[in-house]
């Protein structure tokens, strides 16, 4: 398909696709911006559209997908709205001193816990503890995917019936 009629048919169904982004971000402007998000994924993305294929449902997918990223990364990253002024927490006299040995006695604590976890769970939650994913865990013990994740969870649920928790 040429860039021409792909251009064409994106603008022909342009119309459909603010009732659907408005029903996603319950405001207009945000809802424009959608739609123009969702225009330029479009044209970027023009070779992987099958020629044929619903265009309607194909973009509603696109638009879909980018609210969801969006939504995710809101929410990972909350706007903060602070009437304070500026120069307030600078001449903020009030200072916390943090006890650095009760936090290592908790986490040598912890690290007790895990050591005495059954070896077949510690293994598996120890990788996972370092950063490595299900799946390189897995690969690496030489073990089903499921029971991978199933004796992290067990391993995890052991620790949160040993640790006391401290306030």
């Amino acid at each position: 398909m040429e860039q021409n009629e792909f251009n064409k048919i994106l603008v022909d169904n342009v119309e459909y696709l603010k009732p659907f982004a408005l029903s996603f971000t319950k405001n207009e402007d945000d809802a424009n911006d959608l739609v123009q998000d969702t225009m330029f994924r479009a044209l970027k993305n023009m070779h992987h559209y099958k020629e044929g294929s619903n265009i309607k449902a194909w973009l509603y997918t696109i638009m879909r997908n980018l609210f969801i990223n969006n939504y995710r990364k809101n929410k990972r990253f909350k706007k903060v709205n602070s009437e304070a002024p500026e120069d307030y927490f600078l001449f903020e006299t009030e200072k916390v001193a943090r006890n650095g040995g009760y936090a290592n006695f908790n986490l040598k604590e912890i690290r007790g816990k895990i050591a005495r976890l059954p070896k077949i769970f510690r293994q598996s939650f120890i990788l996972y503890y370092k950063g490595y994913k299900y799946k390189e865990i897995a690969d690496d013990l030489d073990e089903p995917l499921g029971t991978i994740k199933s004796r992290i969870h067990f391993a995890r649920k052991m620790l949160m019936e040993q640790i006391d928790r401290y306030e």
